[in-house]
């Protein structure tokens, strides 16, 4: 094994600890969640998400949640716990809004987008509204649709191709919103692909009307992390065109890698869906996007029933596909609620806070973000990926202006031999260094193996010398 460690390839990381700009907010990068069944989330897949302390969540409220089953009536019997299960993780919730009430859209038909009667629409919107940001200070932000673009294949019942028709929708939805809820953020187009017309239609809307715009939001599936910053460089684009000068929040409010044959489990318990997530992230991180959140949190048994009053019978069929047949395994979680390799990524992001310093890799395989928080402690995020070939390295890691002292070296990584204990991610190297510049032209350096579609977090940590040797018992 020796020889196998020494002939990798080595790839230089050059971390200045002490030049930092502003905080890496890795808090922006988040979780979605929904559209399979009306079941709220189990109390152990809740802890699991609390422990990645998100500020925001993203959901889609459905219409099997029957809020609204006849003419003045409401029920919030299905959607009030599965709301407060995504509240219990201590963060806010976006809420896009795809419901579709049987007493406003009487048939079963995706092309339906406009209610048949717009003042009662109106005051559905605004009983959810009420009910979820003001009695139920859950929601913060309100997404109207859910990739109209595609209808039923991407999981609602609404299907448009036509600006024009989403900006009636879109008017007419927000405004009862903000009726409810003035401190409401409101936005969409919530677009399967954000290049489509409706997003630009849009955005010139809002522009030329007035009527409100927080946010715009895509979606994203892609095995290519360069292939988001597309994305992301096409919607600023169309904001600077039409709101020069106004910030106007961008979200990707799904995303993950792309949809491939052979879903079997065993795909998932590898590190390629960690590693592909993890540097699209960075690099839409490094673009400018606002938000993301990967979709999704928990894999769920598809109920058809629920469907069924408002689905066409082949998109039940289709979605039954999707996530009971050949199930695309998203999940950070999976059915049975076990935590998957996903999962520890997010884990590992969540303990990326501090201030981003100066990082730079030798190969572009390898990214790298680094942060240092108030204590000093310096950690370093290396995310090994390359669409089409990606390699065993080592990561030859040259620190500078770590300070002197007694450190506490640990390396966590997750990858096909991922070992957790508990909840608890087992790292692959922990130990006692020392840092004594004055000896040495290269502060503090070390080596991290990362194997091809891997995700590893260095931490470096200063520690008194009474601590460490009283940890030697």
């Amino acid at each position: 094994m020796e020889k196998f460690y020494s002939t990798l390839p080595s790839i230089p990381v050059n971390l200045r600890m002490n030049k930092t700009k502003a905080g890496f907010e890795n808090w922006r990068h988040s979780i979605g969640h929904g559209g399979i069944n009306k079941y709220p989330l189990p109390p152990a897949v809740t802890k699991g998400l609390a422990a990645l302390k998100p500020r925001l969540v993203r959901t889609f409220i459905q219409e099997y949640f029957n809020i609204y089953p006849t003419h003045d009536t409401f029920n919030w019997t299905d959607l009030d716990p599965y709301m407060e299960s995504l509240a219990a993780s201590g963060g806010k919730v976006v809420a896009a809004i795809t419901i579709k009430p049987k007493p406003l859209f009487s048939e079963v038909n995706q092309d339906v987008i406009i209610p048949n009667d717009v003042a009662e629409w109106q005051r559905v919107v605004e009983a959810l509204v009420n009910r979820y940001s003001v009695e139920k200070p859950i929601v913060t932000h309100w997404e109207v649709g859910n990739e109209m673009d595609m209808g039923e294949p991407g999981g609602c019942p609404y299907r448009t191709q036509e600006p024009d028709v989403y900006n009636a929708y879109y008017r007419i939805t927000v405004e009862a919103v903000l009726r409810a809820f003035p401190g409401a953020k409101v936005g969409g187009p919530v677009l399967a692909v954000p290049q489509h017309p409706m997003m630009e239609g849009l955005i010139k809307y809002c522009a030329e009307t007035g009527v409100p715009l927080d946010f715009v939001s895509w979606h994203g599936y892609s095995d290519d992390p360069q292939y988001f910053v597309r994305c992301m460089t096409h919607v600023k684009a169309l904001l600077d065109k039409y709101f020069p000068g106004k910030k106007i929040e961008t979200m990707v409010t799904e995303f993950s890698k792309w949809f491939h044959d052979g879903k079997v489990e065993d795909a998932e318990m590898d590190g390629l869906r960690s590693a592909t997530v993890a540097a699209s992230v960075m690099d839409m991180a490094d673009a400018g996007v606002d938000w993301t959140f990967y979709y999704h949190i928990w894999d769920q048994v598809l109920v058809s029933g629920q469907f069924a009053p408002f689905f066409s019978p082949g998109g039940v069929d289709d979605m039954m596909t999707y996530w009971n047949k050949t199930p695309c395994n998203f999940g950070l979680f999976d059915v049975c609620g076990k935590a998957r390799p996903i999962y520890y990524m997010y884990k590992l992001l969540a303990e990326m806070a501090g201030a981003e310093c100066e990082a730079e890799s030798g190969a572009a395989d390898i990214r790298v973000k680094g942060v240092v928080d108030d204590s000093g402690t310096a950690r370093v995020m290396l995310v090994n990926y390359d669409q089409h070939h990606s390699r065993d390295v080592l990561a030859a890691l040259d620190f500078n202006g770590v300070g002197d002292g007694f450190k506490l070296l640990t390396i966590h990584r997750v990858d096909g031999n991922s070992r957790v204990d508990g909840e608890l991610l087992v790292p692959v190297e922990r130990r006692y260094t020392q840092v004594a510049a004055e000896y040495s032209e290269r502060e503090f350096f070390c080596q991290v193996y990362l194997p091809a579609n891997s995700v590893a977090l260095v931490t470096l940590e200063r520690v008194m010398e009474e601590d460490m040797l009283a940890s030697y018992g």
